[in-house]
C-alpha cells in the first residue's frame, strides 16, 4: 500500500495538471471499489473547477467548486495524467476529463481504493476525522510521542504505525525510522525515553522528506503519475535486506514477522537496551 511519501508524490504530480482546471466529463467504468463510487460524480462534477489538491494522511482531497473528492489509492490504485484521447486499459475504472484535454485516470486492479464525495468539511468526514497528526508538522515531536505512549501497551513499531497517533507512516518507513533512531521494533512503546522519542520524531521527518524527494519507493505497485518508479528503494537501510550486513556495524540484518508485519532490524544497532 502506498505510504505518505508515495501519496505526497502523487499529490504534487497531479496538482500541476488539476488546479484551476474545469471538469468537463467524468467516466465511471467500474463503481465497485472498497465503497461504491457515487454515481453523482458522472454528472454532478461537470463544469466544476478544481481549486486545490490536498493530502490528509494517505487520502487525497480534490477541492472543487461545490465539494471535495476524497480519494484513497488502496493496495494497488494508481493515478495517471494522460491525454483525454488515450484509450483505457484493463482496470482503468474512472476518468476525470479536464478542460485542458488532460485526463486524470484511476486504475485499481484489486479495487480496494476509494473515491467518495462530500459537500461538508472533508476533515470532518468519518474516514478522516479521527486521524492523528501529520508527521511533517511541528506538532509531531518527541514530547507528543512521549505523552501519547505512556499508557500504550503495544510495541513501538505498532505505535508509530497507528494512524490515530500519527498518519501515513506504514511498514517500510517504520522499519527505516526505527533503525535510524536505534530503537528495536519490539520495544514496548511506554519504555521508550523522551530523548529517544525526540530522535525518532526528527528521524521520521528526515526519512519521509528524503523519500518524497526521491519520488517514493518502487516496491510492489507504486509508480508516479507518469508511470515512473520511485527511487527511495535505493536508500533503504534495512527494509528488504534480510541476512545482509548492516550498513553501520556489519552485523546481519534480522527479518521476522511482528504482528503480521515484516520487520527488519539490526540486533546490535537496535539493542533492546537502547531506550
Amino acid at each position: 500500500m502506498p505510504e505518505l511519501p508515495e501519496v505526497e508524490t502523487v499529490r504534487q504530480g497531479i496538482e500541476l495538471y488539476l488546479v484551476n482546471q474545469k471538469i468537463i466529463s467524468v467516466i465511471i467504468r467500474q463503481p465497485n471499489l472498497r465503497w461504491p463510487v457515487p454515481l453523482f460524480l458522472s454528472t454532478g462534477l461537470i463544469d466544476q473547477v478544481v481549486f486545490a489538491v490536498q493530502r490528509r494522511g494517505k487520502y487525497l482531497l480534490l477541492v472543487c467548486t461545490k465539494g471535495t473528492i476524497i480519494l484513497h489509492l488502496g493496495m494497488s490504485g494508481t493515478l495517471r495524467v494522460l491525454s483525454a484521447n488515450k484509450p483505457p486499459e484493463k482496470h482503468d475504472h474512472i476518468d476525470i476529463i479536464l478542460s485542458s484535454n488532460y485526463c486524470l485516470r484511476y486504475r485499481d486492479p484489486r479495487r480496494f481504493g476509494t473515491m467518495l464525495w462530500t459537500t461538508e468539511d472533508p476533515l470532518c468526514h468519518p474516514l478522516l476525522k479521527n486521524l492523528g497528526i501529520e508527521p511533517l508538522t511541528s506538532k509531531f515531536n518527541g514530547s507528543y510521542l512521549f505523552q501519547k505512549s505512556r499508557t500504550r501497551q503495544i510495541i513501538v513499531k505498532n505505535f508509530l504505525m497507528n494512524n490515530k497517533i500519527v498518519v501515513g507512516i506504514g511498514n517500510i518507513y517504520a522499519n527505516e525510522i526505527l533503525f535510524q533512531t536505534g530503537i528495536h521494533p519490539r520495544m514496548p512503546a511506554w519504555k521508550v525515553s523522551l530523548s529517544s522519542y525526540e530522535k525518532l520524531a526528527k528521524n521520521s521527518k528526515i526519512v519521509l522528506s528524503n523519500a518524497i524527494k526521491a519520488g517514493g519507493t518502487s516496491l510492489k505497485d507504486f509508480h508516479a503519475i507518469d508511470g515512473s518508479p520511485g527511487y527511495f528503494t535505493q536508500q533503504l537501510k534495512v527494509y528488504g535486506r534480510k541476512d545482509q550486513p548492516c550498513l553501520v556495524c556489519s552485523s546481519t540484518i534480522v527479518y521476522e514477522r511482528t504482528h503480521q508485519r515484516a520487520s527488519y532490524y539490526c540486533d546490535k544497532c537496535q539493542s533492546m537496551s537502547n531506550i
